[in-house]
């Protein structure tokens, strides 16, 4: 049974990737091109944009699933769902300010937001608003609403939803570095020697 705590979160979940697709149709409007590189991804950014896709798929579905078919969540250890008030709360709080820095990183970006990466597709460097203290802020809110997701709705799958994520992401900037440092030259480097790559980390 999921908890009031367990809704809540999957509805935030919910209503940050609509909000997420909402963005990527400005941003496309905005550059007048597309902004989803998925399908351009090769070797590394190719796994990248998989696990991206079933980071959020376990949370969300997950769940759900769990709550459908109690023989799932009876088998899973770490379900200890509604049985943990407090935990819930925490998890609710997290995910509702993950949805937020995540959405407004995203629209701080305007035509320069990307999904996925690939030579020949960067935009005008942003470094003003969340930009001015992480390089990749849009990242850290996705993380910490799914860490929260996890934490609402502790189980197998929520608990592999950020640490797929978290590797899915370093692995994609580090390609992304490559690529804007190659695009955009001094601008770029003088802007990652001055913002660490996520919060206090070079």
């Amino acid at each position: 049974m999921i908890s009031a705590f367990g809704w809540a979160v999957l509805a935030l979940l919910a209503a940050y990737l609509m909000l997420f697709f909402f963005g990527n149709a400005m941003a496309a409007r905005a550059a007048g091109r597309p902004v989803w590189l998925f399908s351009r991804a090769k070797r590394r950014d190719w796994w990248a944009a998989l696990g991206f896709r079933a980071a959020f798929a376990l949370a969300l579905l997950g769940p759900l699933l769990w709550g459908a078919f109690p023989t799932l969540h009876n088998l899973d250890p770490f379900w200890i769902e509604g049985q943990a008030q407090a935990l819930g709360g925490v998890g609710v709080f997290l995910a509702g300010i993950g949805a937020m820095v995540a959405f407004a990183a995203q629209m701080s970006m305007g035509a320069s937001w990307r999904v996925g990466v690939a030579e020949g597709a960067t935009g005008a460097l942003v470094s003003g608003g969340l930009y001015r203290f992480s390089r990749n802020p849009a990242f850290f809110g996705q993380f910490i609403l799914l860490l929260g997701t996890a934490l609402a709705i502790p189980s197998l799958p929520t608990l592999l939803a950020p640490l797929l994520f978290l590797w899915s992401a370093t692995a994609q900037v580090r390609s992304e570095e490559d690529v804007l440092r190659q695009a955009l030259g001094a601008e770029y480097e003088a802007y990652a020697a001055s913002v660490p790559r996520w919060i206090g980390l070079p």
